[in-house]
């Protein structure tokens, strides 16, 4: 029964989840963050950003599907490919924000690139949200389902019945 109450439960507020997304996504992008420092020692630091967004993006799908947007289970393949697709376009959209940073900057300095970055990572992160919680992890989209063509309904054969004559069961039944 407990495993029923939770697939029945009320989605969370927008506010909620959206307080949630913050809480699960930003405690996840500050071990991230430690973790491609760290891995970065050792190996290039271009390999172990690829490595930790994969790790923390499949992480983070699955906070998002068990608690943020309260679906009460695990994450899907499908939800975990959108995810994947929404981290991928975030990701584009910080990477073109420093690219046209650095375009338009001769030489930006600390806390201006950290500004920029931030605020794309704000606006991507809001976007990914909304994407995340109206098609992702939505709870009652309709489907639409390919229904087979509806089957021509036989004619009906009128079987009158000769009072004087015996009736022929047998044909009563083939005519039905």
């Amino acid at each position: 029964m407990p495993a029923a109450r939770n697939q029945q439960q009320a989605a969370p507020a927008a506010v909620t989840s959206f307080a949630r997304f913050a809480l699960c996504g930003g405690g996840v992008g500050v071990a991230a963050g430690f973790a491609v420092t760290a891995l970065g020692t050792w190996i290039p630091w271009v390999l172990a950003n690829a490595l930790v967004t994969v790790v923390s993006t499949v992480l983070s799908t699955e906070l998002h599907a068990r608690f943020t947007f309260g679906t009460g289970g695990r994450a899907t393949r499908r939800q975990h490919a959108q995810s994947a697709g929404s981290a991928a376009a975030a990701y584009a959209v910080t990477c073109l924000a420093m690219f046209v940073l650095e375009h338009l900057v001769a030489a930006p300095d600390a806390m201006l690139r950290q500004t920029v970055y931030l605020a794309a990572s704000a606006l991507s992160g809001m976007g990914r949200f909304t994407v995340l919680r109206a098609l992702v992890f939505a709870r009652h989209r309709s489907r639409t389902t390919t229904s087979a063509p509806e089957a021509t309904p036989r004619p009906l054969r009128a079987v009158t019945a000769n009072t004087s004559a015996p009736v022929d069961r047998a044909a009563l039944r083939r005519a039905a």
